[in-house]
């Protein structure tokens, strides 16, 4: 490897990773930072084009972290090393694990999605909190969802707390960014079920067939989903709540449908 080295707080590539930070600077110059050994492997291993890789020995967590560079800077990344201090002042972590990169943008749409005969596909709708939205991805991701589908979105996808909360599932899963309409003209084109959560019904969750082609649809945890997909949505299925409560986090909500889904289908593999 051959790094530069980079001691200083005014120099321009830090004061850059400082601005990413920021959701306007990212989505003018279509960069996002990721941060983590397993963040960079999984982004490298899905296609994501590094262009930047800075790093601090001092940090790391074993020995993977240098074969990983290597393999950066032999597709065109270019690689900073830097003191601690240096690497600390723009990481998101409380323990920093010493690796931090820039990355270009993928672009997002339906045609993103793969088409399966038996496709399970989520789809949600304004999800407000980076977290959520990062948790639901590792959700889809382990259940075995076929794609993410972001209705009118209200986070940036590429927020380091999402990327974070997916465990860099955000790489693994198919996604899309769209409105609501086509959205459901995508969904009817192709016949794929529609399961509208909400708590308006008496239609419990494990009483549908998820073994066809099938998109559960979330909203936000504050208001649920907006009666667009209340009315056009084809079944609507309620999570009962058995204690004092009246709702679940979103993003557990969404874990419990899709290993529905995935328990109707046996847990096949894909």
């Amino acid at each position: 490897m051959n790094p530069t080295l980079i001691t200083s707080a005014q120099n321009n590539g830090i004061k850059h990773l400082v601005r990413l930070r920021e959701r306007r600077e990212r989505e003018k110059e279509k960069l996002t930072v990721l941060e983590g050994y397993r963040e960079l492997t999984r982004a490298d291993e899905y296609g994501m084009t590094i262009t930047e890789a800075w790093f601090s020995p001092e940090l790391f967590l074993g020995e993977n972290e240098y074969p990983l560079l290597a393999r950066l800077e032999s597709k065109g990344a270019k690689l900073f090393q830097v003191p601690p201090h240096l690497l600390t002042k723009v990481t998101y972590r409380d323990r920093p694990e010493g690796l931090i990169a820039v990355a270009k943008m993928l672009k997002h749409d339906l045609s993103s999605i793969p088409l399966r005969k038996d496709g399970l596909y989520l789809l949600a709708e304004s999800i407000e909190k980076p977290g959520n939205l990062g948790s639901m991805l590792r959700s889809a991701d382990a259940a075995g969802a076929d794609g993410l589908i972001i209705c009118d979105r209200q986070t940036d996808i590429y927020n380091p707390n999402v990327i974070r909360a997916s465990t860099g599932a955000l790489f693994s899963v198919p996604l899309a960014e769209t409105d609501n309409e086509s959205a459901l003209a995508w969904l009817k084109e192709n016949n794929i079920l529609s399961i509208a959560t909400t708590p308006h019904t008496d239609k419990c969750y494990t009483d549908i067939d998820m073994t066809g082609p099938v998109a559960i649809i979330m909203g936000t945890e504050q208001t649920g989903l907006t009666d667009f997909w209340l009315k056009n949505a084809d079944i609507p299925a309620v999570i009962p709540m058995l204690g004092k409560i009246d709702s679940l986090n979103v993003a557990t909500a969404t874990t419990i449908l899709l290993y529905e889904a995935a328990r109707q289908r046996n847990f096949k593999k894909r």
